[in-house]
């Protein structure tokens, strides 16, 4: 598996553990929904970016009913700045097939965002927050997604701190960018909450972009080792600083009655897949900047067919 997939795998379980966590534990701790920032969006058809003809071919599907689309968005935004959503996925809960489903939609993508014209997708969060990613994603994408959940990852350096730390080598050429943060030795280290976000943000030596996003993944696992060997009695306090990174538009009732269906779906199986697919898309340099362009109508089609009608697309 690639380095690039290996992220998205990685991603995809963080982003899924947060969102079906935030649901199911609201099953008995309800009152902890309260810590959750709540951002109300314009709902408007025209304001999601929802057309007619979307809608018609949604509501026609067989199964539309049965399944809740649900946008997750994962924003590095220090205070006091506008974030890019750097991971961008849908999360399914599919009733129809018993299925949760993750579609992670590539942070590079050229795509046409309202009033900035052609741009890559994850400037979208940052020109105008969820409201026009949102827009942006439906519009392009043909979709109908009226709800969303984003997590500022900057504030991952209280979860860390929580659990105890996690433990990274460091190797020579990190140090230059280490020394700020109290790392001056190559070695293994048990690294508190800022220094991870640091790590995380190295970024200019090395193999530039694609180590960086090998970083990415190596915080997120060790996160990840931790959060899941947490017992019950753990989980309240965990919740309570997981919470606060939270951002959502949908009310306590509705992710109470989300957090039923997938508990009555009992399902513990989390199918993911990227878009676009490899074979319809590539890197091209336009104006001296790196987008992936990509064939937009063969990858809006592979979503719908694999989001509403859980075909296996390759």
């Amino acid at each position: 598996m690639s380095r690039k997939k290996k992220l998205f795998v990685i991603i995809g379980i963080l982003f899924s553990i947060i969102a079906i966590t935030i649901i199911s534990i609201s099953i008995y701790t309800s009152s902890m929904l309260n810590k959750i920032e709540r951002e109300v969006i314009n709902d408007s058809p025209e304001e999601l970016g929802i057309d007619s003809n979307t809608s018609k071919k949604i509501e026609n599907t067989e199964n539309s009913k049965n399944i809740t689309n649900i946008l997750l968005f994962g924003i590095d935004q220090p205070e006091g700045s506008s974030g890019r959503s750097d991971s961008i996925l849908i999360l399914t809960i599919d009733e129809a097939h018993n299925k949760i489903k993750l579609s992670s939609i590539m942070r590079d993508s050229y795509v046409n965002i309202d009033g900035r014209g052609m741009d890559k997708i994850n400037h979208a969060y940052a020109f105008g927050g969820p409201q026009l990613a949102i827009k942006t994603i439906n519009s392009n994408y043909k979709l109908n997604i009226k709800d969303y959940v984003s997590v500022n990852f900057t504030t991952l350096p209280n979860l860390i701190d929580t659990l105890g730390g996690v433990d990274i080598t460091i190797k020579d050429y990190e140090i230059s960018e280490m020394k700020t943060v109290g790392i001056k030795e190559p070695g293994a280290y048990n690294l508190t909450g800022n220094q991870a976000l640091k790590y995380s943000r190295v970024r200019y030596v090395g193999n530039g972009d694609y180590e960086r996003t090998e970083r990415h993944r190596t915080i997120l696992e060790k996160v990840f080792n931790k959060l899941i060997k947490l017992n019950v009695t753990e989980l309240p306090g965990m919740m309570s600083e997981l919470l606060p990174m939270v951002k959502t538009n949908l009310t306590n009732s509705e992710i109470l009655n989300l957090g039923k269906t997938v508990l009555g779906m009992g399902t513990t199986k989390l199918e993911q897949k990227r878009f676009p697919l490899d074979g319809y898309c590539n890197g091209k340099m336009i104006d001296g900047i790196w987008y992936l362009v990509f064939d937009q109508e063969t990858t809006n089609e592979h979503l719908y067919q694999y989001i509403f009608e859980d075909k296996e697309i390759e």
